[in-house]
């Protein structure tokens, strides 16, 4: 329960993490979470502390980041929508702000996340967007890569995909699906999960690379699993190809299921 005459607050979050230390607050460098609360800070005109869905890393962008916040200021959803983007950067917008039930939050309360990785699959690094894309100048083979990938599902040991200083208590996530599929010269890597690890999907496309390049065979993923050591995958992938777009709620919570992104990521 929360005191009397506070209400929480849940909105939704897009940004742009290339000019950015990752979501979390950090005293040395910039960061989204003290960019959103420094804005509805001054909307609420009282200091705002934010907590989300997941904690995304130096350079990774965020399509549906959900956030929420306990406060006593009287403001109409409008309201903090309009305040909150008038002193926000370009590079990060808020979607939509609701009133939610006092147990709602954003980290716990969440079932599955789902991240995109866009890799621009052409001979020369691209100018256009590249700080929201990874380049491989090689040929893949997304159809192998999908063969590869689904060796993943399911309540798993990743270990091999887990990043060293890791703060996790278990290795162990549910990965409900993997999808890898291409357009034109972007091959989407889309993965749906209960959590993530640090670096867990960035070590995921490190490795679904190597397949698709040819250099490793199809069953590779499902080898390094079993080894549940990271010193036997090979370097994380960079982090301006990846995307938090979704995290699912139970019903209950009446959570928007899409906020429309970029149309080259929202429509691939």
């Amino acid at each position: 329960m929360l005191p009397e005459g506070i209400k929480r607050i849940a909105a939704a979050v897009e940004y742009d993490g290339s000019s950015f230390c990752g979501w979390q607050r950090q005293t040395h460098s910039p960061s989204v979470q003290a960019e959103v609360e420094a804005a509805l800070t001054s909307v609420a005109n009282q200091s705002v502390t934010v907590a989300c869905a997941g904690r995304t890393d130096t350079g990774v962008h965020g399509i549906n980041q959900i956030i929420h916040f306990d406060t006593s200021a009287e403001r109409l959803s409008r309201n903090w929508l309009l305040g909150a983007n008038a002193n926000l950067p370009f590079s990060i917008r808020v979607h939509w702000v609701e009133e939610k039930p006092a147990q709602f939050h954003a980290r716990f309360s969440a079932t599955a996340r789902t991240y995109r990785y866009l890799i621009a699959n052409q001979p020369q690094r691209p100018a256009i967007c590249h700080h929201g894309l990874t380049w491989e100048k090689k040929s893949l083979n997304e159809s192998v890569m999908h063969q590869a990938a689904q060796k993943l599902l399911g309540e798993q040991d990743f270990s091999s995909f887990r990043a060293a200083g890791c703060q996790s208590r278990t290795p162990n996530r549910n990965v409900h699906a993997v999808n890898i599929w291409r357009q034109g010269n972007l091959v989407i890597v889309e993965i749906t999960a209960n959590a993530f690890l640090h670096h867990m999907v960035r070590n995921v496309v490190g490795s679904l690379l190597c397949v698709g390049r040819g250099d490793q065979p199809v069953d590779w993923l499902e080898t390094l699993l079993q080894k549940r050591d990271r010193t036997q995958a090979p370097a994380t992938a960079p982090a301006n190809g990846l995307y938090l777009v979704g995290v699912n709620y139970p019903d209950n919570f009446e959570i928007p299921k899409f906020i429309p992104g970029p149309q080259f990521i929202s429509e691939i």
